[in-house]
């Protein structure tokens, strides 16, 4: 019998673990097919015949009022690079990262396309090629997944 698939809601914290991020608030859209990450100076660039992309991004939130938020410089292989329709209708053509994800004790890898999202409200968009066959998503409810790992936790005591 299989296990029900824990709920998540609109928005919630995750982690990529790869590039240093404990926690990065992210949009959970169904209706995105892809996930993206808010990134500046992306720059790809060639090192022993591989493609790697440098990239820089905001990791959290600042440790005081009044303070910047962290900045992350990160390097990771080229995955791929792939034609996107933004949320305005225009297409832009993105660099692609392979990275991991964890959430709820888990980790597993997901293709994020980078991008700048300045007039975005979150950070990063979490498309339904991450969630699929993982989660069921509440459109209603946010940050659930605190909760379950919280339960987890709970349970492994």
């Amino acid at each position: 019998m299989r296990r029900p698939k824990p709920t998540i809601g609109w928005r919630e914290w995750i982690s990529l673990p790869d590039l240093g991020v404990q926690r990065i608030k992210a949009k959970v859209d169904t209706g995105a097919r892809s996930s993206s990450l808010h990134a500046s100076s992306i720059e790809v660039v060639e090192r022993d015949g591989e493609q790697i992309v440098r990239f820089s991004i905001n990791a959290g939130q600042p440790a005081a009022v009044g303070e910047a938020p962290v900045t992350l410089c990160c390097e990771a292989p080229l995955h791929d690079q792939r034609q996107i329709r933004s949320s305005d209708g225009r297409q832009e053509l993105r660099p692609v990262i392979r990275t991991r994800i964890e959430a709820l004790g888990e980790s597993w890898e997901i293709d994020l396309t980078l991008t700048s999202r300045d007039l975005m409200g979150f950070p990063m968009l979490l498309g339904r090629e991450a969630t699929r066959r993982r989660f069921v998503v509440d459109p209603g409810r946010s940050f659930l997944l605190r909760r379950l790992e919280a339960q987890r936790l709970k349970q492994e005591d």
